[in-house]
């Protein structure tokens, strides 16, 4: 019988009792705990285990060492001393206004004070019964500190960058909050904030002067999501169950899970990538005979959806981001806020390389499960319109539909915005819409594909059918059928047993709306 993996939970104590598959990441905290540092910021995605990391600290410092038995810290020289631990999660579920913020903070400061074993005042703000409860709780302790513990700290700020007067309202009053910790820096044993994004703004920052981030440190770079080797150690018996269930080898079943689950880069220097936690969580547990693009499904970023712009958006090219400033990746201004960091702080885009000679960062898509879901992003923003419609129209073509999914396609040309020079990605080419539109479907597809007789424009390959599509520009949709006959370009791909299509379509040059478009299907040789 299998351990059983635990799904999308951040609850330490409850997988140990449990019994559940736990990732072994003891090795890192005890190097924190006991490193030269005793205050960190460490940002990721979302999904990506940094509560978990939060609530596996808070029981190393609750001295709960029979949960870690077989653990590597276990193994060390670790004390297991009881300190007081303020633990506060500021990852606010669905909170929408200055007014939901102003009703829930102050319950949940003091719900935290008081399970630490402080007092809590409601006659005083509560930053000021945080910063109390320092002092009490560090006294208490013979005076050598306490732990804190944040969690999300930048979640109530971003749940409402659509409201920036509001945001700023919520940004200062936890500016007062943070700032508790500035002159009681010596009362702090360990400190550990987590987020999705640095607001470089938030006192947090600037009150702490020896906050040390590990946002891009190598060292650290595989603390948090999994390694090859850790794939192999805890989930080798529900890899090789889930590729019996796929009918795949292991080979084959090891290069695709990689392709979709494994490209974020942390490291500036390390090149190690790792997969996202809950992703493999949730595929090795269901097996489904395909994977499952779970990470769109657990929610888009509320700091991603509350402040995109459509022409800052639209404007990048999100496989060629190149020359990235370090202070870049930090938001400064609310008001103006701007896409590329957005991306890169939600996981939408990752490291891709880092040059030292300029001190600069090239980006990209981090896998297919991510890369779909920001294809369908992509096609909803440049076209105004909701996901639904960019999906059905994806099915209609798996389904053959051409009537429909011609019908459909026009009206996603004709819904693209168009910048004033070519060349520019507001200009939405036609071929790179078309391929985007694809890949929001998890149809594997390419484009130019590079064959002995010359080069498809788009090929894609799905268990519904091969479709190979030629397009023309002031033309007409016969010659580009003409062409793709002419040319053989569906030779490599009889005898698979599925159905192959032809599609030609032809584009006006003025108004780059598609005029007219057919597909034909060939006969099997």
């Amino acid at each position: 019988m299998f351990q059983p993996i635990a799904i999308d939970t951040s609850d330490f104590p409850k997988i140990r009792r449990q019994g559940k598959i736990y990732v072994d990441k003891t090795a890192y905290f005890y190097k924190l705990i006991t490193g030269d540092s005793d205050c960190y910021f460490l940002a990721r995605p979302r999904r990506f285990g940094k509560s978990l990391m939060i609530r596996t600290l808070q029981a190393i410092f609750e001295g709960r060492k029979e949960l870690f038995d077989g653990l590597a810290i276990a193994k060390t020289d670790w004390k297991w001393e009881t300190w007081p631990v303020l633990y506060f999660n500021f990852g606010f579920a669905a909170m929408s206004s200055l007014d939901e913020f102003r009703s829930t903070f102050p319950g949940t400061v003091k719900s935290a004070i008081l399970k630490a074993g402080g007092q809590y005042d409601a006659s005083e703000p509560a930053a000021a019964n945080f910063g109390n409860a320092i002092d009490s709780l560090s006294a208490a302790n013979n005076g050598k500190g306490v732990v804190i513990l944040i969690d999300e700290y930048d979640d109530p700020v971003a749940q409402l960058l659509d409201k920036p007067d509001e945001a700023e309202t919520v940004r200062g009053i936890l500016a007062d909050f943070y700032r508790q910790m500035k002159d009681r820096t010596g009362d702090i044993r360990f400190l550990m904030i987590t987020g999705v994004s640095k607001f470089t703004k938030m006192s947090v920052f600037s009150a702490l002067s020896n906050l040390t981030n590990l946002s891009t440190d190598d060292e650290y770079a595989t603390m948090l999501g999994y390694t090859e080797a850790e794939l192999d150690e805890y989930f080798g018996e529900h890899m090789r169950a889930h590729a019996e269930k796929m009918g795949l080898s292991c080979d084959e079943y090891r290069a695709e899970l990689k392709r979709w689950f494994n490209g974020y880069r942390f490291g500036k220097y390390s090149k190690e990538t790792v997969y996202n936690p809950v992703s493999i969580g949730v595929n090795l547990s269901k097996r489904e005979p395909s994977f499952i693009a779970s990470w769109a499904e657990t929610g888009k970023s509320s700091m991603l959806m509350n402040s995109i712009k459509r022409d800052d958006f639209l404007s990048i090219d999100m496989d060629a981001v190149k020359d990235v400033d370090e202070s870049d990746f930090d938001v400064t201004d609310i008001r103006n806020l701007r896409a590329m960091p957005m991306l890169y702080q939600t996981g939408y885009l990752t490291l891709a390389n880092y040059d030292m000679a300029t001190r600069t960062y090239d980006l990209r898509v981090p896998d297919e499960e991510v890369r779909q879901d920001l294809a369908t992003l992509t096609l909803s923003v440049a076209t105004d319109q909701g996901t639904h419609w960019v999906t059905t129209l994806g099915k209609k073509l798996l389904k053959a539909k051409w009537d429909e999914f011609f019908t459909g396609l026009k009206s996603l040309y004709a819904a693209l915005p168009y910048g004033p020079k070519e060349g520019d990605i507001q200009e939405f080419s036609f071929e790179r819409s078309l391929y985007i539109l694809l890949k929001s479907q998890a149809i594997r597809c390419t484009t130019e594909d590079r064959q002995a007789n010359g080069q498809a424009d788009i090929v894609a390959d799905s268990p519904a059918g091969v479709f190979i599509f030629e397009l023309k520009v002031d033309e007409s949709a016969d010659e580009a059928l003409k062409q793709l006959k002419a040319k053989h370009y569906d030779a490599p791909y009889h005898g698979r047993n599925l159905p192959i299509w032809l599609i030609g379509l032809n584009f006006d040059r003025k108004t780059r709306h598609l005029l007219d478009a057919k597909a034909e299907r060939l006969q099997e040789k």
